[in-house]
């Protein structure tokens, strides 16, 4: 697993993941140097079969505060997850950390899971947006950061997959929320969802006519795992194809949690895509997935939670706890048994986080 963590709040990863032997969390930030990675991972007699690449800032907050470590960056975080490790060790997202992923799963003979973006198609000139577009990138932009780095990121995995053989799989996520993200998140859901509740003006850029479509968290865990566990390699569009303004969208937030609140319009950001929609026709032939859960119910299933972190109240809408089992129910397999060291062991269920994920084992 290569979550960023510090994108969630309170590194749900960490407290799903940690107790359950099958889950390796290599690191908290982005990716580590594969060779400590492997030698961690002999030294518990582990085999590492799956490699769920989910390492990067994905909020134009984050990318654009520091775009250079975006592409290539650095924390020194990592050893107190593998204390095996050395403690200069640092994690590294993006191209360098992708690079690093890949030298793994050759090494190891993994398969691997790149999540890549929509972002990949930067201001789309073709709408909806099918696997088969090549984009329309500004490479010099305030976000390019995030989007070259991306495609470049595709580029290596296809790269190792033709030249070294690698098994791999690649996602093209589209917006998703859900409980548990940031409160200074930056991405439109989080930000709607925490100024509504505060009784603060919904902030909405430019004149709010662009659109995004919304899916929620656990549909995108079963289209992961859908994808990682079948037989196509990608790239497959992840997303769900309910298109909203973001008007629309704010007025489904006032409905949901403060219909008093106040829209306060600003400037647009620059390079900001006008229109953004998939087109899962792909997915839903080869991976036999599509989301299910509706924007409206998604946001009732968010507010919870981002209500007991903002006002310290709790309500009976569904928690975080409903999020958690719907995740569960969307990618628990079955537990199975591996020999290991000469003796027979049950391996646990998988569970998953947030932000990512990994299943280690025979």
């Amino acid at each position: 697993m290569l979550p960023r963590c510090s994108a969630g709040a309170g590194s749900p990863a960490q407290k799903l993941l940690r107790p359950n032997p099958r889950w390796h969390p290599a690191a908290l930030d982005g990716a580590v140097r594969p060779a400590q990675v492997v030698q961690a991972m002999t030294a518990r007699a582990w085999q590492v079969d799956q490699i769920y690449h989910l390492a990067c800032p994905a909020s134009p907050v984050h990318y654009k505060y520091n775009p250079v470590k975006t592409i290539k960056a650095r924390a020194p975080r990592v050893s107190r997850w593998l204390p095996q490790l050395p403690p200069d060790v640092g994690p590294q997202t993006n191209v360098m950390g992708t690079l690093n992923m890949l030298g793994l799963a050759k090494r190891v003979k993994a398969r691997f899971l790149l999540t890549s973006t929509s972002e990949v198609y930067g201001d789309p000139l073709q709408h909806p947006q099918t696997e088969e577009y090549w984009g329309n990138v500004n490479p010099i932009g305030e976000r390019s950061c995030y989007d070259e780095g991306k495609r470049v990121a595709e580029t290596l995995t296809f790269d190792y997959h033709r030249e070294h053989g690698v098994d791999i799989r690649v996602a093209r996520i589209f917006n998703t929320y859900g409980p548990r993200m940031a409160l200074d998140d930056g991405r439109v859901v989080s930000n709607f969802v925490s100024q509504a509740l505060r009784g603060e003006p919904l902030t909405v850029y430019g004149d709010g006519g662009q659109t995004r479509s919304f899916q929620y968290v656990s549909d995108l865990v079963g289209g992961l795992v859908a994808l990682m566990e079948g037989e196509h390699t990608g790239p497959f569009n992840i997303g769900n194809p309910n298109e909203f303004t973001m008007l629309e969208l704010a007025q489904h937030v006032k409905e949901v949690i403060n219909p008093a609140a106040e829209i306060a319009f600003r400037e647009n950001t620059a390079d900001d895509p006008s229109r953004r929609k998939p087109d899962i026709s792909k997915a839903m032939e080869l991976l036999h997935w599509q989301p299910t859960v509706e924007l409206r119910e998604g946001l009732t299933l968010m507010v919870n939670d981002f209500r007991a972190r903002i006002l310290g109240e709790t309500t009976g809408t569904p928690s975080s706890h409903t999020y958690g089992a719907t995740l569960k129910r969307a990618c628990e397999p079955p537990a199975t048994e591996a020999t290991v060291a000469g003796k027979k062991l049950k391996l646990l269920p998988t569970r998953m986080g947030e932000q990512g994920f990994a299943h280690t084992g025979n």
